[in-house]
Protein backbone atom coordinates (compact mmCIF):
# COMPACT_ATOMS: atom_id res chain seq x y z
CA UNK A 1 0.00 0.00 0.00
CA UNK A 2 2.82 2.36 0.90
CA UNK A 3 4.66 1.62 -2.35
CA UNK A 4 1.46 2.36 -4.29
CA UNK A 5 1.03 5.68 -2.48
CA UNK A 6 4.69 6.48 -3.12
CA UNK A 7 4.30 5.79 -6.85
CA UNK A 8 1.19 7.97 -6.97
CA UNK A 9 3.06 10.73 -5.16
CA UNK A 10 5.95 10.53 -7.61
CA UNK A 11 3.52 10.59 -10.54
CA UNK A 12 1.83 13.72 -9.17
CA UNK A 13 5.22 15.38 -8.56
CA UNK A 14 6.23 14.65 -12.15
CA UNK A 15 3.00 16.07 -13.52
CA UNK A 16 3.45 19.22 -11.43
CA UNK A 17 7.05 19.56 -12.60
CA UNK A 18 6.11 19.14 -16.27
CA UNK A 19 3.22 21.57 -15.98
CA UNK A 20 5.34 24.17 -14.18
CA UNK A 21 8.16 23.89 -16.71
CA UNK A 22 5.80 24.26 -19.69
CA UNK A 23 4.03 27.19 -18.00
CA UNK A 24 7.32 29.03 -17.38
CA UNK A 25 8.38 28.38 -20.97
CA UNK A 26 5.06 29.77 -22.21
CA UNK A 27 5.50 32.96 -20.17
CA UNK A 28 9.07 33.38 -21.43
CA UNK A 29 7.90 32.74 -24.99
CA UNK A 30 5.35 35.59 -24.93
CA UNK A 31 7.77 37.97 -23.17
CA UNK A 32 10.43 37.40 -25.83
CA UNK A 33 7.85 37.57 -28.62
CA UNK A 34 6.72 40.98 -27.36
CA UNK A 35 10.30 42.25 -26.94
CA UNK A 36 11.29 41.10 -30.43
CA UNK A 37 8.33 42.96 -31.92
CA UNK A 38 8.78 46.10 -29.83
CA UNK A 39 12.55 46.64 -29.63
CA UNK A 40 14.67 47.75 -32.56
CA UNK A 41 16.00 50.82 -34.33
CA UNK A 42 12.41 52.08 -34.14
CA UNK A 43 10.72 51.44 -30.79
CA UNK A 44 6.98 50.77 -31.02
CA UNK A 45 4.66 51.18 -28.03
CA UNK A 46 2.42 48.39 -26.73
CA UNK A 47 -0.88 50.12 -27.73
CA UNK A 48 0.45 50.61 -31.27
CA UNK A 49 1.55 46.96 -31.45
CA UNK A 50 -1.87 45.72 -30.32
CA UNK A 51 -3.66 48.05 -32.75
CA UNK A 52 -1.48 46.99 -35.71
CA UNK A 53 -1.75 43.27 -34.93
CA UNK A 54 -5.54 43.37 -34.52
CA UNK A 55 -6.54 45.82 -37.26
CA UNK A 56 -3.96 45.16 -39.99
CA UNK A 57 -5.29 48.19 -41.88
CA UNK A 58 -2.53 50.66 -41.12
CA UNK A 59 -0.14 51.23 -43.99
CA UNK A 60 2.24 53.38 -41.94
CA UNK A 61 5.88 52.83 -41.07
CA UNK A 62 5.15 50.94 -37.85
CA UNK A 63 2.86 48.58 -39.74
CA UNK A 64 5.55 47.82 -42.31
CA UNK A 65 8.18 47.30 -39.61
CA UNK A 66 6.04 44.82 -37.64
CA UNK A 67 4.41 42.84 -40.46
CA UNK A 68 7.18 42.89 -43.05
CA UNK A 69 10.35 42.82 -40.93
CA UNK A 70 10.00 41.85 -37.28
CA UNK A 71 7.20 39.27 -37.31
CA UNK A 72 8.66 37.20 -40.20
CA UNK A 73 12.04 37.30 -38.49
CA UNK A 74 10.78 36.19 -35.08
CA UNK A 75 8.60 33.54 -36.75
CA UNK A 76 11.66 32.16 -38.54
CA UNK A 77 13.65 32.16 -35.29
CA UNK A 78 10.91 30.13 -33.57
CA UNK A 79 10.45 27.61 -36.39
CA UNK A 80 14.13 27.08 -37.18
CA UNK A 81 15.31 27.24 -33.57
CA UNK A 82 12.89 24.47 -32.65
CA UNK A 83 13.97 22.41 -35.66
CA UNK A 84 17.64 22.74 -34.74
CA UNK A 85 17.03 21.73 -31.14
CA UNK A 86 14.97 18.69 -32.16
CA UNK A 87 17.59 17.71 -34.75
CA UNK A 88 20.22 17.71 -32.02
CA UNK A 89 18.01 15.60 -29.76
CA UNK A 90 17.60 12.95 -32.49
CA UNK A 91 21.34 12.84 -33.18
CA UNK A 92 22.02 12.41 -29.47
CA UNK A 93 19.58 9.48 -29.48
CA UNK A 94 21.27 7.95 -32.54
CA UNK A 95 24.84 8.25 -31.27
CA UNK A 96 23.83 7.81 -27.60
CA UNK A 97 25.98 10.81 -26.72
CA UNK A 98 24.77 14.17 -25.30
CA UNK A 99 27.47 16.10 -27.18
CA UNK A 100 26.33 15.01 -30.66
CA UNK A 101 24.69 17.79 -32.66
CA UNK A 102 24.27 18.97 -36.27
CA UNK A 103 26.94 21.66 -35.94
CA UNK A 104 29.52 19.57 -34.07
CA UNK A 105 29.17 16.63 -36.48
CA UNK A 106 29.60 18.84 -39.54
CA UNK A 107 26.04 18.38 -40.84
CA UNK A 108 25.32 22.13 -40.83
CA UNK A 109 28.62 22.91 -42.53
CA UNK A 110 28.02 20.32 -45.24
CA UNK A 111 24.58 21.82 -45.87
CA UNK A 112 26.09 25.32 -45.92
CA UNK A 113 28.70 24.30 -48.50
CA UNK A 114 26.13 22.78 -50.87
CA UNK A 115 23.79 25.79 -50.55
CA UNK A 116 26.64 28.22 -51.26
CA UNK A 117 27.76 26.26 -54.33
CA UNK A 118 24.17 25.97 -55.58
CA UNK A 119 23.60 29.70 -55.14
CA UNK A 120 26.81 30.57 -56.97
CA UNK A 121 25.94 28.37 -59.95
CA UNK A 122 22.27 29.30 -60.23
CA UNK A 123 22.64 33.04 -59.57
CA UNK A 124 25.22 33.29 -62.32
CA UNK A 125 22.99 31.36 -64.75
CA UNK A 126 19.40 32.38 -63.96
CA UNK A 127 19.78 35.19 -61.43
CA UNK A 128 17.65 33.73 -58.61
CA UNK A 129 17.19 30.58 -56.52
CA UNK A 130 13.97 28.93 -55.32
CA UNK A 131 13.63 28.18 -51.59
CA UNK A 132 12.82 24.55 -52.32
CA UNK A 133 16.04 24.20 -54.32
CA UNK A 134 17.98 25.65 -51.38
CA UNK A 135 16.41 23.14 -48.97
CA UNK A 136 17.14 20.20 -51.29
CA UNK A 137 20.74 21.29 -51.83
CA UNK A 138 21.20 21.77 -48.08
CA UNK A 139 19.75 18.30 -47.48
CA UNK A 140 22.19 16.82 -50.01
CA UNK A 141 25.08 18.50 -48.23
CA UNK A 142 23.82 17.35 -44.84
CA UNK A 143 23.53 13.76 -46.06
CA UNK A 144 27.05 13.91 -47.48
CA UNK A 145 28.44 15.01 -44.11
CA UNK A 146 26.46 12.47 -42.11
CA UNK A 147 27.56 9.74 -44.54
CA UNK A 148 31.19 10.53 -43.70
CA UNK A 149 30.38 10.52 -39.99
CA UNK A 150 28.61 7.16 -40.25
CA UNK A 151 31.52 5.77 -42.25
CA UNK A 152 33.84 6.86 -39.46
CA UNK A 153 31.47 5.30 -36.93
CA UNK A 154 31.91 1.92 -38.60
CA UNK A 155 35.69 2.15 -38.39
CA UNK A 156 35.99 4.01 -35.07
CA UNK A 157 33.89 3.01 -32.09
CA UNK A 158 35.30 5.55 -29.63
CA UNK A 159 32.84 8.44 -29.47
CA UNK A 160 35.41 11.15 -28.70
CA UNK A 161 37.39 10.27 -31.85
CA UNK A 162 34.16 10.21 -33.86
CA UNK A 163 33.28 13.72 -32.65
CA UNK A 164 36.74 14.93 -33.62
CA UNK A 165 36.13 13.49 -37.09
CA UNK A 166 32.87 15.43 -37.28
CA UNK A 167 34.66 18.62 -36.26
CA UNK A 168 37.25 18.06 -39.00
CA UNK A 169 34.43 17.67 -41.55
CA UNK A 170 33.02 20.91 -40.18
CA UNK A 171 36.30 22.73 -40.76
CA UNK A 172 36.79 21.32 -44.27
CA UNK A 173 33.27 22.27 -45.43
CA UNK A 174 33.52 25.72 -43.82
CA UNK A 175 36.88 26.35 -45.49
CA UNK A 176 35.52 25.41 -48.92
CA UNK A 177 32.47 27.64 -48.39
CA UNK A 178 34.55 30.60 -47.25
CA UNK A 179 36.86 30.16 -50.25
CA UNK A 180 34.12 30.19 -52.89
CA UNK A 181 32.24 33.05 -51.21
CA UNK A 182 35.36 35.19 -50.79
CA UNK A 183 36.39 34.92 -54.44
CA UNK A 184 32.91 35.19 -55.94
CA UNK A 185 32.51 38.00 -58.48
CA UNK A 186 28.80 38.67 -58.20
CA UNK A 187 27.92 41.24 -55.52
CA UNK A 188 24.89 39.20 -54.46
CA UNK A 189 27.12 36.20 -53.82
CA UNK A 190 29.58 38.28 -51.82
CA UNK A 191 26.66 39.24 -49.55
CA UNK A 192 26.34 35.56 -48.68
CA UNK A 193 29.19 36.06 -46.22
CA UNK A 194 26.72 37.23 -43.56
CA UNK A 195 24.45 34.27 -44.24
CA UNK A 196 27.41 31.87 -44.00
CA UNK A 197 27.87 32.98 -40.37
CA UNK A 198 24.18 32.55 -39.50
CA UNK A 199 21.39 35.15 -39.52
CA UNK A 200 17.59 35.40 -39.40
CA UNK A 201 17.59 38.83 -41.07
CA UNK A 202 15.87 39.21 -44.43
CA UNK A 203 13.17 36.67 -43.59
CA UNK A 204 9.84 37.00 -45.39
CA UNK A 205 6.43 35.36 -45.05
CA UNK A 206 6.91 33.11 -48.07
CA UNK A 207 10.09 31.58 -46.64
CA UNK A 208 8.42 31.33 -43.22
CA UNK A 209 5.54 29.35 -44.71
CA UNK A 210 7.85 26.96 -46.57
CA UNK A 211 10.06 26.45 -43.51
CA UNK A 212 7.03 25.93 -41.28
CA UNK A 213 5.54 23.25 -43.57
CA UNK A 214 8.85 21.37 -43.85
CA UNK A 215 9.62 21.56 -40.14
CA UNK A 216 6.10 20.74 -38.93
CA UNK A 217 5.99 17.61 -41.08
CA UNK A 218 9.34 16.56 -39.61
CA UNK A 219 8.15 17.28 -36.06
CA UNK A 220 4.98 15.21 -36.54
CA UNK A 221 6.99 12.29 -37.96
CA UNK A 222 9.40 12.55 -35.03
CA UNK A 223 6.49 12.51 -32.59
CA UNK A 224 5.14 9.37 -34.25
CA UNK A 225 8.48 7.70 -33.50
CA UNK A 226 8.31 8.57 -29.78
CA UNK A 227 7.58 5.00 -28.60
CA UNK A 228 10.44 3.61 -30.68
CA UNK A 229 12.74 6.35 -29.38
CA UNK A 230 11.86 5.47 -25.79
CA UNK A 231 12.61 1.80 -26.44
CA UNK A 232 15.87 2.62 -28.21
CA UNK A 233 17.00 4.74 -25.25
CA UNK A 234 17.02 1.54 -23.18
CA UNK A 235 19.43 -0.13 -25.62
CA UNK A 236 19.32 -1.74 -29.05
CA UNK A 237 18.75 -5.22 -27.58
CA UNK A 238 15.70 -4.05 -25.65
CA UNK A 239 14.35 -2.16 -28.69
CA UNK A 240 14.64 -5.29 -30.83
CA UNK A 241 12.97 -7.38 -28.11
CA UNK A 242 9.87 -5.18 -28.20
CA UNK A 243 9.61 -5.30 -32.00
CA UNK A 244 11.52 -2.21 -33.13
CA UNK A 245 13.24 -2.58 -36.51
CA UNK A 246 16.46 -0.92 -35.32
CA UNK A 247 18.05 -0.63 -38.76
CA UNK A 248 15.01 1.11 -40.25
CA UNK A 249 14.55 3.22 -37.11
CA UNK A 250 18.13 4.52 -37.30
CA UNK A 251 17.60 5.48 -40.95
CA UNK A 252 14.47 7.44 -40.01
CA UNK A 253 16.33 9.24 -37.23
CA UNK A 254 19.20 10.26 -39.52
CA UNK A 255 16.87 11.44 -42.32
CA UNK A 256 14.68 13.51 -40.00
CA UNK A 257 17.57 15.12 -38.11
CA UNK A 258 19.45 15.89 -41.34
CA UNK A 259 16.34 17.30 -43.03
CA UNK A 260 15.59 19.66 -40.13
CA UNK A 261 19.22 20.79 -39.89
CA UNK A 262 19.28 21.32 -43.67
CA UNK A 263 16.15 23.46 -43.55
CA UNK A 264 17.72 25.66 -40.88
CA UNK A 265 20.93 26.07 -42.88
CA UNK A 266 19.06 26.83 -46.12
CA UNK A 267 17.23 29.79 -44.60
CA UNK A 268 19.47 31.04 -41.78
CA UNK A 269 22.92 29.58 -42.38
CA UNK A 270 24.72 27.43 -39.81
CA UNK A 271 23.66 28.14 -36.21
CA UNK A 272 25.96 26.61 -33.63
CA UNK A 273 25.41 24.86 -30.28
CA UNK A 274 21.60 25.08 -30.21
CA UNK A 275 21.29 21.39 -31.06
CA UNK A 276 23.52 20.43 -28.11
CA UNK A 277 22.76 22.94 -25.37
CA UNK A 278 18.96 23.14 -25.60
CA UNK A 279 18.15 19.39 -25.43
CA UNK A 280 20.48 19.06 -22.43
CA UNK A 281 18.84 21.99 -20.61
CA UNK A 282 15.38 20.60 -21.37
CA UNK A 283 16.24 17.16 -19.99
CA UNK A 284 17.69 18.74 -16.85
CA UNK A 285 14.76 21.09 -16.40
CA UNK A 286 12.06 18.46 -16.89
CA UNK A 287 13.97 15.73 -15.09
CA UNK A 288 13.06 13.10 -17.68
CA UNK A 289 14.05 11.67 -21.04
CA UNK A 290 10.55 10.55 -22.06
CA UNK A 291 10.13 11.42 -25.77
CA UNK A 292 6.44 12.35 -25.35
CA UNK A 293 7.61 15.16 -23.04
CA UNK A 294 11.05 15.98 -24.44
CA UNK A 295 10.09 16.23 -28.13
CA UNK A 296 7.60 19.14 -27.74
CA UNK A 297 9.70 20.68 -24.95
CA UNK A 298 12.86 20.59 -27.09
CA UNK A 299 11.10 22.25 -29.99
CA UNK A 300 9.50 24.91 -27.80
CA UNK A 301 12.75 25.63 -25.92
CA UNK A 302 14.75 25.82 -29.15
CA UNK A 303 12.44 28.53 -30.46
CA UNK A 304 12.70 30.46 -27.18
CA UNK A 305 16.49 30.17 -27.15
CA UNK A 306 16.83 31.45 -30.72
CA UNK A 307 14.38 34.30 -30.07
CA UNK A 308 16.53 35.40 -27.12
CA UNK A 309 19.79 35.10 -29.08
CA UNK A 310 18.37 36.94 -32.10
CA UNK A 311 17.09 39.76 -29.88
CA UNK A 312 20.57 40.14 -28.37
CA UNK A 313 22.22 39.88 -31.80
CA UNK A 314 20.31 42.80 -33.29
CA UNK A 315 20.02 45.08 -30.25
CA UNK A 316 23.18 44.71 -28.13
CA UNK A 317 25.41 46.79 -30.42
CA UNK A 318 22.71 48.43 -32.56
CA UNK A 319 22.81 49.59 -35.30
CA UNK A 320 25.57 46.97 -35.81
CA UNK A 321 24.06 43.48 -35.89
CA UNK A 322 25.84 40.38 -34.64
CA UNK A 323 25.57 37.05 -36.39
CA UNK A 324 23.17 34.70 -34.63
CA UNK A 325 25.85 31.99 -34.55
CA UNK A 326 28.09 34.29 -32.50
CA UNK A 327 25.47 34.76 -29.78
CA UNK A 328 24.39 31.11 -29.67
CA UNK A 329 28.05 30.11 -29.31
CA UNK A 330 28.52 32.51 -26.39
CA UNK A 331 25.61 30.90 -24.54
CA UNK A 332 25.96 27.35 -25.83
CA UNK A 333 29.72 26.73 -25.60
CA UNK A 334 29.90 27.11 -21.77
CA UNK A 335 27.04 24.62 -21.45
CA UNK A 336 28.92 22.11 -23.60
CA UNK A 337 32.09 22.62 -21.54
CA UNK A 338 30.09 22.07 -18.35
CA UNK A 339 28.61 18.89 -19.84
CA UNK A 340 32.10 17.59 -20.68
CA UNK A 341 33.39 18.31 -17.17
CA UNK A 342 30.36 16.70 -15.59
CA UNK A 343 30.73 13.65 -17.84
CA UNK A 344 34.41 13.37 -16.92
CA UNK A 345 33.65 13.54 -13.18
CA UNK A 346 30.95 10.86 -13.47
CA UNK A 347 33.36 8.53 -15.28
CA UNK A 348 36.01 9.02 -12.58
CA UNK A 349 33.59 8.16 -9.75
Amino acid sequence: MKSKDKREGQYIDQRVRYGTAFFLMLILFFILLFLNIRIGSVSISLPDIVHILLSRDDGGTAYQIIWQIRLPRVCMAIVLGGALSLSGFLLQIYFQNPIAGPYILGISSGAKMFVALTLIVLIQKIGRVNSVVMILSAFAGAMMSIAFVLLLARKIHHMSVLLIGGIMINYICSAITDFVVTFADDSNIVNLHGWSLGSFSGSNWRDCFIAMVVVMVSVVLTFLLSKQIQAYQLGEAYAQSVGVDVRRFRIYIILLSSFMAACVTAFAGPVSFVGIAVPHLVKRGFGTTKPLIIIPACYFAGGIFCMLCDLIARTLFAPTELNIGTVTAIFGAPIVIWMLLKRKRSQMQ
